[in-house]
């Protein structure tokens, strides 16, 4: 049979590779793409979409808990875990389907099966009817990652769970731990610790969300204790003892070891790149740590043959992915798209209280040779997040004090992960601090602690 030749082919069908998908065909490309297991890959079906979700009920339950707080009554408040996951499973459902519309709606091929690359140009597919061939002068790998297992911390699915499992639990854990504290470690101990476990959240570093400013890390660390979590810095788990009922975890810190019995464990220690199987290394395709060497551009080097998302390295978001997607789509169109600037790129974590972040924080900055001035405000001092019932958390804002450029912005409270997209268009546009100061800012509202906090840096805070 004839290889089916293609203008476009993607591998993988997460955030990042059916957004490339659709942009080619919407450039006017022959599009393929190839996914293994399910349409929108672990960002819909097992990360981004169905965490929030199960955040989102955790978020309500808590409120039910507190409801006195707002002049309301409820009585014999409970959780059935098991709804609360349907729901979950449900909203990763509805968007999946979406995607194979979307594919179909913009006459992209899809073929379900696992793709290899067997020479320059070409892709084999095995599927369930057999070997498909397809060509293509232009291959995306958009292949994503997966949960990295460090060895004697191996999930079981029984009593020790990566983010799956934690998604789908064969039972409530009255006592959990979690190890690291990275957004995917933080989110889940949210919520399971809002559903009443005794939670505790060990990680390495020398504090926890460590790719956060240190100021937003400390303010969180005060958030979670008061919320009951156990945090232990510094610190590592260095054997896990299982049976039926709990599992023992060997705890090193200070030179020290304690043992600990826990219901369950969560280990959310980083990810690693699917780059295995696919025949990459054969090509000429460098693979750094479990990750594709790219330029900013996204190629290989290896004429033809790019990659996205994930499976490129750092940082590992979807809205990264989606938009290396559309900038390579273009690209391979005959276009001039801009390249991805990852600094530019917001980091968001869903916990209670939410942390989300763009740029440099304080201390790269400084390491960086600037000279910066730098804002804070707080929630308190804003009439929207009193009246919200929501005073804890600030925002931080960091300045070049020569030219006025917003090097980063740092937040910490309730729906900052929606906030922080106004700084990002403030950074693609390269605003100086006169043009957010200049900005009116509605009222009442959480956005004018962004204000205050611009004004602040130049020591012009109005409510402070």
């Amino acid at each position: 049979m004839a290889a089916k030749s293609f203008d476009m082919i993607v591998i993988g069908a997460g955030p990042g590779g059916y957004v490339a998908a659709i942009r080619g065909a919407q450039l006017g490309l022959k599009v393929a793409i190839i996914e293994r297991e399910h349409m929108g890959g672990i960002c819909l079906n097992w990360g981004c979409i169905p965490t929030k979700a199960l955040l989102r009920s955790s978020e309500v339950f808590h409120l039910m808990n507190h409801a006195k707080d707002y002049g309301l009554s409820a009585d014999n408040i409970s959780y059935d875990l098991d709804a609360v996951v349907k729901r979950s499973r449900g909203v990763a459902k509805q968007l999946n389907s979406g995607i194979g519309h979307l594919m179909k709606k913009n006459k992209v091929t899809t073929f379900m099966g696992e793709a290899t690359l067997p020479a320059k140009g070409k892709v084999a597919v095995k599927t369930d009817k057999g070997i498909e061939e397809l060509t293509s002068k232009h291959i995306v790998v958009a292949t994503g990652a997966r949960a990295r297992e460090l060895p004697g911390l191996e999930a079981d699915g029984d009593r020790v769970w990566t983010y799956k499992h934690a998604l789908q639990p064969p039972h409530m854990p009255k006592k959990l731990l979690v190890i690291g504290s990275g957004a995917i470690g933080i989110e889940f101990a949210s919520f399971y610790n809002t559903l009443g476990a005794e939670t505790t959240v060990v990680e390495v570093m020398d504090r926890i969300l460590p790719v956060e400013d240190a100021e937003i890390s400390s303010f969180a660390k005060k958030a979670f204790q008061k919320q009951g979590m156990k945090i232990m810095e510094k610190t590592m788990v260095k054997q896990l003892d299982r049976s039926k009922s709990k599992v023992t975890a060997h705890i090193e810190a200070g030179g020290k070891v304690i043992k600990q019995d826990f219901d369950a464990v969560i280990s959310a220690v980083g990810i690693v790149g699917n780059v295995e199987g696919l025949g990459l290394e054969a090509l000429g395709v460098k693979i750094d740590r479990t990750h594709v060497v790219t330029d900013e551009y996204c190629r290989t080097g290896v004429d033809g043959l790019y990659a996205i998302g994930d499976v490129a390295g750092a940082p590992w978001l979807a809205h990264k992915a989606s938009h290396e997607g559309v900038m390579i789509a273009e690209l391979i169109a005959g276009g001039k798209p801009h390249a991805v600037k990852p600094e530019s790129i917001a980091g968001c974590t869903y916990c209670h209280p939410q942390v989300a972040s763009v740029g440099l924080t304080e201390a790269k900055a400084k390491e960086a040779g600037y000279d910066i001035k730098v804002g804070r405000f707080p929630f308190i001092g804003n009439g929207k997040a009193i009246a919200l019932g929501e005073p804890e958390g600030m925002v931080k804002t960091i300045f070049d004090a020569k030219t006025g450029e917003l090097l980063g912005a740092h937040m910490i409270g309730a729906e900052v992960t929606e906030m922080i997209q106004g700084y990002v268009v403030g950074r693609q546009l390269e605003t100086t601090e006169e043009d957010l100061m200049e900005t009116v800012f509605p009222h009442p509202t959480l956005s004018e602690m962004m204000h205050e906090s611009v004004l602040d840096a130049y020591g012009r805070a109005l409510h402070i």
